[in-house]
Formats: C-alpha cells, structure tokens, sequence
C-alpha cells in the first residue's frame, strides 16, 4: 500500500471516535440543560413578578382616583350595590388603570339577572380576550376556560387577590370576619369567606388607612398557578379563575360576617388563608367545596401556590413584590393576609 493510500484512509473517523465523540456531546447537553432550565425558570418568575408590580401600580392607581380600592368582588345586579346576584371581581375593577380602558368601557354593573348580572354583555365583553399581565410564565394551568355558564373562551388568571384569612390561624386573635358556607361536596357552597384582607367579597371602601398593621405588612395579590393534585393522583387545574375566567367575583354585596352562614360563598379571583404555601396534593377526589374550600368551581380556600421551585411571589400593599418561601408559617401568612390583627411580625 502507498504511503499517499495509506493516508487517505486515515481521513475519516473510526466507529470508536464517533462513540466517544457522541458521548462527550451527550455529557455537555446533560450539564448544560439543567443550568439553561434554570435561567428559563428565572426569567419567567421574574416576569410574574413583574406582572404583579404592574397590578399593584393598577390597585394604587385605582385608590388615588376613587380613595379606595376594589371591592376583591361584588354584585352586578341592579340598581347597583343594592340586590344579591353574582357579579364582577377586582381584576375588572382595575383594568383602565392597566391600559384596558375600552374593555372596561364593554362592561356594565346595573343591569339584568342571572349569572353575572349582565351575563350576557360582560361575558361577551371577556371572550376571547388576552389578559397577558394575569398570566404568569411558569404556571401549568390552562390559559383559557369554557366557564360553567359562559360557553365561550374566557381568559384565566394566575393571580389571585387576598380576601383574609380563617379564624384560629394567629395565636391570640380572633377573626370574626367569617362566615362559614354549608358542608357537602357540591359546587355551590364554598368553604370559608373572610372579610378580614383588602381584597374581600362584598368589601368595599378599605383605605391605606384601614390596614392599620401597615402596608408593607399586607398582601394583596398572589399566585395560584399551579396543579392541585387529589389523593387518587389526579392533577386538576383548580384555581380561583378557572370555572369561569378572569372576571367572575361573587353573589354578594356585603362582606363577611355579614353573608349567610350555611350558604352559597363561592368567591372567584380571591382566596381565604387556611392552608400553607403550596399544599399542593392530598385534596379530596372531584373536590371538596364545602368542607376544605378546595374544588374546581370556586376559590375561597385554595392554596396559594406556583410552579416555581421553593415558593410563590406575592404583591403587598406598599406595591412591593416579595418571594414567600414554602417555608413560611401558616401564623405569618395569615397575619399578613389579615389587615389590622396587630400582630408583630418577624423576618419571613
């Protein structure tokens, strides 16, 4: 053989090269794949939390017009604020203050009956629409629900306002700002509603000056965006949004304790404190709406929870946006969620 033959036949590659090459690459991406999920994971939580500053600009941009802020939900029924009937949440309230002026403009709080008050309109007013700032990056629930009774592609939020918490949660306080719906596991009953927070169903007129534990001591608006998961296994997309979308808030035109005990208490785009950070799994199979709060049509004790490792961002009430830890106690969640409790809070 020459030596010019010779040399051609070293050009190429043998099967054992090509192996450890592949191997060489393989171990690279396996490195590498970890650290880019990573730096994905941290843009999306950077962008919740962005989401959040942008509403909590819109809840402060709502107070200065009207010297308060939303009610977390109230009536639509005619004339309004007067009669019981299911209709608008916060996330309605302050869309002129996040660039959604003529959908706001769609709505209306006086007129009809039935679901929504002016089911009909608002309900065409909300299909599909895309609410990009109530949707968090890292969440595993749908972006869009049928809803219950609308029949058309609603858009779901991820975030959910802070209505108060449970009583027996802080050590030497007693909340008397609840009602307590009927038991069973039907949809319509709702677990526990507190007007205790900022973001209450039927509340209406809190000030900064209402939240005499201070501002920064006060959540207003968190996550749910997450999958609950049953103790048979199956993950469920429950949240205080997905019945019926983004702007469904409740039946009621007063805050507790002043609803019915017993009754219907569903409220949506809110959550009552009762259970810790990202309790995620063990529910009750198809749900438990009126013993633990937790089913698919309703939100009053939905965890709050994210898809993010370790924890969950949450707007308080000065307008900063803080990351709470899993971690956290129940008895400093619930102090934070409660306005005036007087409690002193530690580091969290």
């Amino acid at each position: 053989m020459s030596r010019l033959s010779l040399r051609r036949s070293r050009l190429g590659f043998t099967l054992i090269e090509l192996l450890v090459v592949i191997a060489i690459i393989a171990i690279l991406i396996g490195l590498l794949l970890p650290a880019v999920q990573k730096v994905r994971e941290a843009a999306s939580r950077m962008k919740c939390s962005n989401n959040l500053k942008q509403i909590g600009i819109a809840l402060h941009s709502y107070h200065d017009a009207m010297g308060f802020f939303p009610a977390g939900g109230f009536t639509d029924q005619p004339p309004y604020g007067t009669n019981w009937g299911w209709g608008s949440a916060w996330t309605v309230f302050i869309t002129p203050y996040l660039e959604q002026g003529n959908l706001y403009n769609q709505f209306v709080f006086n007129g009809g009956s039935g679901w929504g008050g002016a089911a009909a309109n608002n309900v065409n007013a909300a299909a599909n629409v895309t609410m990009k700032i109530y949707n968090c990056p890292s969440s595993t629930l749908p972006l869009t629900t049928t809803g219950t009774y609308t029949g058309q592609a609603i858009a779901v939020s991820h975030y959910v306002g802070i209505a108060g918490a449970v009583n027996g949660l802080i050590p030497g306080y007693t909340e008397t700002r609840n009602n307590i719906s009927g038991g069973g596991t039907g949809c319509c009953n709702g677990g526990i509603a507190s007007g205790g927070g900022v973001l209450a169903p039927g509340l209406t007129n809190i000030t900064f000056a209402s939240i005499t534990d201070g501002s920064s001591n006060q959540l207003l608006v968190s996550e749910q965006g997450d999958l609950i998961q049953t103790s048979d296994g199956t993950k469920n997309p429950w949240n205080a949004s997905t019945a019926n979308g983004w702007e469904i808030g409740t039946y009621w035109n007063v805050a507790p304790p002043n609803q019915s005990n017993g009754g219907d208490l569903r409220h949506f785009q809110m959550t009552t404190i009762r259970y810790g950070i990202n309790q995620k799994s063990g529910w009750t199979p198809g749900g438990d709406c009126g013993g633990q709060g937790v089913c698919s049509n309703m939100g009053n004790n939905i965890p709050l929870n994210s898809a993010h490792t370790g924890g969950i961002n949450a707007l308080r009430g000065d307008g900063s946006v803080v990351f709470l830890r899993d971690s956290m106690s129940i008895v400093t969640l619930a102090e934070l969620a409660t306005r005036d409790d007087g409690m002193v809070l530690g580091d969290y």
